[in-house]
């Protein structure tokens, strides 16, 4: 018999966890198998920290699209904070002068996308190129003021290729949302509902110029977003509180009779 492959084991076991830890479990994972560290984080989508940049004083996320080692590029300065190791000379990872530019003016698109859809939170944009065009990623983070034991947190990470072609160009968009949500009282009890999402879609959209490509991803990145957050309100939403209907009822079984009594005499009585 064949022995399972360490990396699927990893990812199994992550995927049967608390999506809540999802950080804490792929730190133990990494302390147990170092030789799977890079696979993992490439691999495994977790809730987005922030941090300020030591230039702008402007805060923004840190994904492992934007890591070199230990170190995180900022996508205000577009510098890597701390320093990489290799001195002044070692840049790392950095896009060209022409993908840094969009760069430059998705983040201030999404910016202002950020403020209008989840008035507050935090954004970042990070490109980088391709043979044939270019990739990058748009993160998205808003964590709910708390009121009192209820808190928050939405993160979206929305990862896209957009292949040059003639007058157009193909993109390929691959959104995750991961959504934690608690609540707690002495007359309920306490609530958690955590969990993430990832769909993915792929469009031909015309392009002009670099300009085109920015108006495009917004687009692309909107419609998905929206799509999702309907289908978490209407599917998950919907469904976690018709469980939670059925299962538990805040009047008294003596009541709940009486109505189910009185629903079906009048079934019984337009049968009639």
């Amino acid at each position: 018999m064949a022995s399972a492959d360490p990396f699927d084991s990893a990812l199994d076991l992550l995927r049967r966890l608390d999506p809540k830890h999802t950080s804490t479990h792929l730190e133990s994972l990494m302390t147990l198998a170092p030789d799977l560290t890079e696979d993992l984080l490439s691999s495994v989508d977790q809730p987005l920290t922030i941090r300020r940049c030591g230039q702008t004083g402007r805060d923004y996320l840190l994904c492992d699209y934007n890591r070199d080692g230990d170190s995180y590029r900022s996508p205000w300065s577009g510098e890597f904070e701390p320093a990489l190791a290799g001195g002044e000379g070692d840049e790392g990872a950095v896009p060209s002068e022409r993908v840094r530019q969009m760069e430059i003016r998705a983040n201030e698109a999404f910016d202002v996308y950020r403020e209008l859809y989840y008035e507050g939170g935090v954004s970042s944009v990070y490109f980088w190129n391709l043979d044939d065009g270019f990739a990058g990623v748009v993160l998205l983070k808003k964590v709910a003021t708390p009121a009192g034991k209820s808190q928050g947190t939405w993160d979206s990470i929305h990862v896209f290729e957009a292949i040059d072609r003639a007058r157009t160009a193909h993109y390929k968009l691959t959104s995750t949302v991961i959504l934690h949500l608690s609540t707690g009282g002495e007359a309920l009890g306490e609530m958690d509902l955590s969990g993430n999402m990832t769909r993915q879609i792929e469009s031909d959209l015309p392009v002009e110029d670099d300009t085109s490509h920015i108006a495009n991803v917004g687009k692309l990145v909107e419609d998905m977003e929206l799509k999702m957050r309907n289908l978490l309100q209407e599917v998950y939403f919907g469904k976690a509180k018709d469980i939670v209907g059925d299962l538990r009822s805040v009047a008294s079984l003596t009541e709940a009779n009486r109505d189910k009594a009185t629903h079906q005499e009048m079934i019984n009585s337009m049968k009639r």
